[in-house]
């Protein structure tokens, strides 16, 4: 009993100083590392894959999401049509021309080769429709429907619905006009800036059918009710699946719903807390008269290469149609505003003008020779030389 009280005795100071260790090791603050990591499993709950980013993401402010994308090598995609990468933020050379194909099948299949960035599909918030009066309910509840009608007749009610969604998006992003009747109609005054084709190619001259416009009606009334199509989220943009237009890939391709790819404004434009316009209650009145007529009428793709050429001249926007399983399909207006590319011939033409300043500078020309009445040039050139 004494030996096992000494030995008890002789082990106490190694038991108080490995206690004293550890007392110390809980006092000393943890690395900032440690506390990142332990934040980021109990917010993504383990889950590292693109549920988890989201969680991280969904809680940064614009300015940080902004910062982080700069970082993120997933954001690096190769560049498409041979341009320098990055082309798609800052670019000198203008937009790239557009290549359809025979029939719309090579822009099918490179749409299909884009991959969907779901990881930045953000669900939008409830759209709040409050219009000033009864009158500027009715010209938005129009406005939407024929949005949706035009675009969309014949798309799954998804489809509609996400139609719907990508215009009620553009009322709240700041870079479009804060009413429905003005996203919808923005642009169609001219024949260059048609933000939705139908309103400056003479659809609206047409009649719609009757349950097809019902139909449309019904998914208007729903998105001004406060609807949210989740599977766009905050989409500003679509496009058919036969085209692959020149924005596509400046942008986040989200998912598509029947022929039609949506896509969201890239980092933290296109982040729920970036749509911020309020909508203004008034809606425009609109000449529905002046854009039923069609400014523009091409029947062929023949045609519409002649008129893109001749548009091109002028600084203009034309209809484009490919073919598709036989039939001619109208593929929109191509936009071709502001300053036009000069065409080869323009340049020479420039370089032409500017030799004249780059050159050295002309000889003096010599006197004019007077002939006296009756004395023929020859001879004036026989006495003017030497010895004569």
């Amino acid at each position: 009993m004494l030996k096992r009280t000494r030995r008890l005795a002789a082990g106490a100071p190694v038991v108080l100083a490995a206690f004293g260790v550890a007392m110390a090791a809980s006092s000393t603050p943890r690395p900032e590392i440690d506390r990142r990591a332990e934040a980021v499993r109990t917010l993504t709950k383990g889950d590292l894959g693109a549920k988890g980013f989201a969680a991280i993401t969904n809680r940064m402010d614009p300015s940080q999401l902004a910062m982080a994308l700069r970082h993120d090598p997933g954001e690096r995609q190769p560049a498409l049509y041979g341009l320098t990468p990055g082309w798609e933020s800052l670019t000198l050379a203008g937009r790239p021309r557009l290549e359809f194909g025979a029939t719309g099948l090579d822009a099918m299949k490179l749409n299909a080769a884009t991959p969907n960035a779901s990881q930045y599909l953000r669900v939008a918030a409830p759209f709040v429709f409050k219009p000033a009066t009864p009158e500027d309910r009715r010209r938005a509840l129009r406005c939407l429907t024929q949005g949706v009608y035009y675009e969309a007749a014949l798309e799954p009610t998804a489809g509609q619905e996400a139609v719907a969604q990508v215009i009620l998006n553009r009322v709240r992003d700041p870079n479009y006009a804060n009413t429905i009747c003005g996203v919808v109609f923005e642009g169609a005054e001219r024949t260059t800036g048609c933000q939705f084709s139908f309103t400056c190619d003479g659809a609206l001259s047409q009649a719609p059918v009757g349950w097809a416009w019902e139909r449309a009606k019904r998914v208007a009334e729903r998105a001004l009710a406060g609807n949210v199509a989740a599977a766009v989220g905050t989409a500003t943009h679509y496009h058919a699946d036969y085209v692959h237009p020149w924005w596509s890939p400046t942008l986040n391709k989200l998912t598509q719903i029947g022929a039609h790819i949506f896509y969201r404004w890239k980092g933290a434009y296109g982040e729920p807390a970036a749509f911020s316009q309020r909508y203004s209650g008034r809606e425009p009145l609109i000449d529905e008269a002046r854009f039923s007529r069609p400014r523009i009428q091409i029947a062929t793709a023949a045609e519409a290469d002649k008129a893109l050429a001749e548009a091109a001249a002028n600084g203009e926007g034309v209809m484009r149609t490919v073919e598709i399983n036989g039939q001619t399909r109208v593929v929109g207006v191509a936009s071709l505003g502001g300053r036009r590319q000069a065409t080869p011939d323009d340049i020479a033409a420039i370089n032409q003008r500017l030799s004249v300043f780059e050159g050295p500078a002309p000889a003096t020309p010599p006197a004019p020779v007077v002939v006296a009445p009756g004395v023929t040039p020859m001879a004036v050139e026989e006495v003017g030389r030497p010895g004569s």
